[in-house]
């Protein structure tokens, strides 16, 4: 069984915990972003997004079969590809905030394999975000009532105080 958490430590894991789900959150946002691109792109669509250019502010351009692969046919700014390269970036520092939580937690392997699939499969990430935080602030809740309910079996002061009972 693994260790638990030290109370010292609740301080980081409550900085941790937010870090992954504003993490948690983005990086799911930009993976249906990304699915989206890619029905466009890989379906009989054939489509791609570019701003600017000779289409307009935001416009759609077709993608042609070449005998190198698929080729976009617009200028500008192609957003599909940003899109793609954007969500690959933070996925890193998902993975980051999600390493930082589950080691402050001292959870299993398989967690922090459940963690990092959030990235991958869509909307995984925002079943996880839920489910992780639900999971950390009932541990700590639970653990500082215990330690609360602790200190006062062992306070001097409420030993010190006659109850009706004693009396």
């Amino acid at each position: 069984m693994p260790r638990a958490p030290k109370l010292a430590s609740f301080p980081a894991i409550r900085g941790a915990l937010k870090f992954y789900q504003v993490c948690s959150i983005i990086t799911g946002t930009m993976l249906l972003l990304l699915v989206a691109e890619m029905v466009l792109k890989y379906t009989p669509l054939h489509l791609e997004l570019f701003l600017g250019g000779s289409g307009g502010f935001l416009w759609f351009a077709p993608v042609v079969e070449t005998a190198s692969g698929l080729e976009s046919t617009g200028d500008g700014i192609n957003l599909s590809l940003g899109i793609l390269v954007a969500h690959g970036w933070f996925y890193v520092v998902y993975l980051i905030s999600c390493f930082r939580i589950w080691s402050l937690m001292r959870w299993n392997l398989w967690r922090l394999a459940m963690l990092a699939a959030g990235g991958i499969v869509p909307l995984l990430s925002f079943f996880m975000e839920a489910r992780v935080a639900r999971d950390v602030k009932g541990y700590m809740k639970q653990r500082e009532d215990e330690e609360l309910h602790s200190r006062a079996e062992h306070s001097s002061l409420t030993h010190a105080i006659p109850t009706e009972n004693q009396r």
